[in-house]
């Protein structure tokens, strides 16, 4: 006989999310950082995808794969952040069984999408630094078309078991989630049944998948640094090695707080609930909400298209832009190569 506190059901009509128990009384508090975040991201990625369909010199592949990576975060912060804000404001904490399924699907399969992304930009510099006569033949619009549309594949298919399971299992346990949003793990220890599958799916994932991601940026860039202190100048190596910084930048705003969220679910058995919950919401905020101020405030073309846009800020709002600089885009010069400089 069942439990008489339990109740048996195989998919059950709604889920209801808690948001980040024990700090209800701060809710408006949270909200306040988390809409910002919000604003953030929708505006900055926007006007990058504006700015490069705007600007013809910024039409070339470094720039269409900004582009996804642009596109790839407002799909990522809009899974959850509505969600999110209509707990914290409004109290609306049912979800839907399936578009709690559908959330865990976006949220896992554009985080994996934004993985590959990096991967690709990484592949764009090694290129670009290391055999640069080369780069327009290698990288056509064709090839970063492909490509782009390979890891979005990639994503979508090797996220697919999650749903498929988690919607094969029996929740028999309760229908409450202690988090902001469909968490994959949140949802799965409601399961009554055998998860075991589930679980080693999801480390083959991390350590196949996103793994294999950091290991081929790692590769590249030692060949990229490698190149960088071959140059014969000093002045040649750091504005070579600027043209990276924006990438750089990219790739420790998405796994620096990533590889944190993991290690404090491990081994942070002590901490409050609400410091996990926050910790795994950071992870997929943070990358939308930097990567257009990196790439906005640390590439010259983005930079000076946007003063155009907002002619009346000038140099006020950016002294380091001030003085005559030679527009960049990934040419030659001598035997120094420079994409777009910071």
């Amino acid at each position: 006989m069942p439990d008489s506190n339990t109740t048996d059901f195989t998919n059950p009509s709604t889920f209801i999310l808690l948001g980040i128990p024990g700090l209800e009384a701060a809710y408006i508090w949270i909200s306040i950082p988390f809409c910002a975040m919000y604003t953030v991201a929708l505006l900055g990625n926007l006007t990058i995808l504006y700015v490069v369909k705007m600007e013809p010199s910024l039409h070339a592949p470094m720039y269409y794969f900004l582009c996804m990576l642009a596109i790839t975060d407002l799909v990522l912060c809009t899974s959850i952040l509505p969600k999110t804000l209509s707990i914290f404001w409004f109290n609306f904490r049912e979800i839907n069984f399936s578009a709690c399924l559908t959330q865990m699907y976006f949220i896992k399969g554009f985080f994996m999408i934004e993985s590959g992304i990096l991967v690709l930009m990484a592949l764009d510099r090694y290129i670009a630094i290391c055999d640069p006569l080369r780069h327009p033949t290698i990288l056509t619009n064709h090839v970063v078309a492909m490509t782009g549309l390979a890891i979005l594949l990639r994503g979508c298919v090797i996220v697919l078991p999650y749903l498929l399971l988690a919607r094969q299992f029996l929740y028999c346990r309760s229908n409450i989630i202690p988090h902001t949003h469909c968490e994959h793990m949140a949802v799965l220890k409601l399961a009554c049944a055998d998860i075991t599958f589930s679980n080693s799916y999801g480390l083959f994932v991390v350590f196949c998948v996103t793994g294999l991601d950091a290991v081929f940026i790692a590769v590249s860039y030692t060949q990229i640094l490698r190149a960088i202190f071959r140059l014969p100048t000093k002045d040649a190596r750091l504005k070579t090695f600027g043209t990276c910084l924006s990438h750089l930048c990219a790739i420790l705003a998405f796994y620096i707080p990533r590889l944190f969220s993991s290690l404090m679910s491990r081994f942070g058995e002590n901490l409050p609930q609400h410091f996990h919950i926050l910790s795994a919401n950071m992870y997929l905020l943070l990358p939308p909400t930097l990567n257009p101020i990196i790439y906005g405030v640390k590439t010259k073309q983005m930079r000076d298209r946007l003063l155009l846009l907002f002619p009346r800020f000038g140099t006020k709002a950016f002294p380091w832009c001030s003085g005559s600089q030679t527009e960049l885009h990934g040419e030659q010069i001598g035997d120094l190569v420079l994409g777009p400089c910071p």
